[in-house]
């Protein structure tokens, strides 16, 4: 029996055939994730229902020197969880029991696959949610959120999602398991449970995670404003920002999201404008009006066309369906796109928008924007037809120009999406090769083996080839992403 067989035989005596896929149709399910321009097949898919049996597969393929990977939802935008170089792919989705919400102290326990939306209407009718809410959060797992340091539109006044994780259950990629941080606040020595959190699966496996649970604001005020000119509505961002307002959200549409949102969902957007603005405040209801006229007097202050505020809770709920319906509505503009995510100073976001249409104009690619205004952190949606080869090749310019832009201004080229595959060659635009080496220390650190994941976040030769770069390294690749001998 060849070693691929021996593996899966011992997989399927573990877990049982039905928890175990290996027919071709069945893999291709997960050769991709919510980014479909990268694809990888792997060699087998498993069901894990404990934490027991991760640190079963893991040890399996430690055994067999086989690469594996933890995969949630199957949201992530930037490659993350391919089997790049095949192997096992360890599906979470069954581990998806809330095992404890303790609202005397704000906090649940959690499986990684719970779906991130159901654990806030979970604690609903207690008067708590979970706070991180990205825009896949009726599909997206509390796993993956903590892989990716997954952020949403609240992100301006909540955090992202290290935030909200108090402690985390980890099988190790040697298959030991180590609990990293626990149920209170702080713990002494180094913050381990932070090293992890957005390390993008390749130090360990989250299987369970002790979360912050966020008390319902008072009250809300919700409002849209429209632009005629998208330079007015990027300066207004920074001006309530300066005016030392901190919006619970403060989410950006240009007119291509605004057309295609029209052409879906009919929500009653202007055609004819460049911008709209959602802007939301939240907390206790005393003084916020006074809040909610300052924002008015910026939006006239930079040419608003109009302001409308929701009347009640199925209004608000109708603007926020409408922005996170955004990136389903872009299938109307285009087969294919990638989204990224650069983050950039606010107060650059004026310049960085006009670079961005010209790139698109440059290249001949149409380009959407909708994305976190409040935070700077840009979403330009590369719309694209993967069939046509010239298309794909423009596309990669496309892709470098605009993260070029985001670190020439002080910016980086990822705000919650991670670098995964998609964004790998793009590092060393903000690292230089001594960052890497030493994150390619601390990975080896905790993966010494390479298995976990192997084959994202870190630049190759090829990578700064791409750049114009001389690649200044003493085998950074090498040390991060060779460590395989297969």
């Amino acid at each position: 029996m060849d070693p691929k067989e021996q593996l899966i035989a011992e997989l399927t005596e573990l877990l049982g055939s039905k928890n175990v896929l290996t027919d071709a149709t069945a893999l291709s399910v997960y050769e991709c994730d919510a980014a479909p321009s990268f694809k990888a097949m792997p060699d087998v898919v498993v069901f894990a229902d404990t934490t027991q049996q991760v640190s079963d597969i893991v040890k399996l393929a430690n055994k067999s020197n086989t690469p594996f990977i933890a995969r949630g939802g199957g949201t992530g935008l930037s490659g993350g969880m391919l089997s790049v170089q095949g192997g096992i792919i360890i599906a979470l989705n069954r581990m998806d029991r809330i095992l404890e919400i303790d609202i005397e102290n704000e906090q649940a326990v959690v499986e990684p696959g719970v779906v991130n939306l159901l654990l806030s209407q979970a604690v609903q009718a207690q008067g708590y949610h979970y706070a991180p809410d990205p825009s896949s959060q009726k599909a997206c797992t509390i796993g993956g959120n903590i892989a990716e340091n997954s952020g949403g539109p609240h992100t301006l006044k909540y955090g992202v999602t290290s935030d909200h994780v108090l402690g985390m259950e980890v099988v190790m990629p040697d298959g030991e398991i180590i609990t990293f941080g626990g149920e209170v606040e702080e713990v002494p020595g180094y913050d381990l449970r932070g090293v992890l959190i957005g390390s993008e699966g390749t130090f360990g496996i989250v299987t369970k995670a002790t979360v912050r649970l966020t008390r319902n604001p008072q009250a809300y005020q919700t409002a849209l404003a429209v632009f005629d000119k998208m330079d007015d509505a990027s300066n207004a961002v920074s001006t309530i920002i300066g005016a030392g307002i901190i919006p619970a959200a403060l989410e950006m549409m240009d007119t291509l999201v605004i057309k295609a949102l029209e052409d879906a969902f009919q929500f009653g957007f202007p055609l004819d404008a460049e911008a709209i603005l959602i802007v939301e405040l939240d907390g206790i209801e005393a003084g916020m009006q006074n809040q909610t006229d300052k924002i008015l007097e910026i939006f006239k202050q930079h040419n608003a066309r109009e302001v409308n505020y929701a009347k009640d809770d199925a209004e608000r709920q109708e603007l926020w369906k409408a922005r996170k319906s955004a990136f389903g509505s872009f299938g109307r503009l285009a087969p294919n796109y990638i989204t990224q995510d650069g983050v950039v100073p606010r107060t650059r976001l004026p310049k960085v928008l006009r670079r961005i249409s010209e790139i698109s104009e440059k290249y001949q690619i149409a380009i959407a924007n909708v994305f976190h205004a409040g935070d700077g952190n840009i979403h330009p949606i590369v719309l694209f037809d993967e069939r046509d080869a010239d298309q794909c090749e423009r596309v990669e310019h496309v892709n470098k120009e605009i993260l070029t832009v985001c670190a020439e201004v002080g910016g980086t080229i990822t705000g919650e999406h991670g670098i995964g595959v998609e964004k790998m060659d793009y590092m060393p635009l903000i690292f230089s090769p001594a960052d890497l080496r030493v994150m390619a220390n601390v990975k080896e650190v905790f993966n010494p083996t390479g298995l976990c994941n192997p084959g994202k976040i870190f630049p190759t030769a090829e990578s700064y080839q791409k750049l114009g770069l001389q690649p200044e390294v003493d085998n950074i690749t090498q040390v991060a992403t060779d460590k395989i001998s297969r």
